[in-house]
């Protein structure tokens, strides 16, 4: 079955380096089968890091299909890669688009990323885009039994 990605918005109060309060939003990306799901686990996993009082202040539902966790990288990348195939029937290119994303330093590195993780495929692809998120960090779903 597919990971459905949840990108959560969390607003707290943060204390800067000078002492003084400001509130600040971060979005995390929950993997879960419900926004209720994603809810419980987001206040779950930032009750563990955040000491202060805080609120998911937004919940929206993602359309990326793919995650790719890497050492040594700092922030988090969307590409989006379309495959390409061909309709012999009709002799016509047909594309179809999905997104991942991708643990990298800059967007050089995340698209040379990205193409060592289309190495696998048979299709023919292209990366049209890739952006940087805002995304802190990535929650996957890790059943109790693993």
């Amino acid at each position: 079955m597919d990971k459905t990605w949840y990108d959560c918005s969390i607003k707290y109060r943060k204390t800067t380096e000078e002492g003084s309060q400001k509130v600040i939003t971060e979005s995390y990306l929950i993997d879960a089968i419900s926004f209720t799901e994603a809810e419980s686990r987001i206040n779950e996993k930032m009750s563990e890091f955040i000491s202060e009082e805080f609120i998911v202040s937004n919940i929206k539902l993602t359309n990326i299909s793919e995650v790719h966790s890497f050492d040594n990288s700092e922030r988090w990348f969307k590409a989006k890669v379309t495959l390409i195939a061909y309709d012999e029937a009709t002799g016509k290119e047909q594309k179809s688009n999905f997104y991942l994303l991708a643990e990298a330093n800059d967007a050089k590195d995340a698209y040379t990323k990205t193409v060592e993780i289309m190495k696998t495929t048979m299709s023919d692809y292209s990366i049209p885009a890739i952006t940087e998120t805002k995304i802190i960090e990535v929650f996957p779903f890790i059943s109790k039994e693993s």
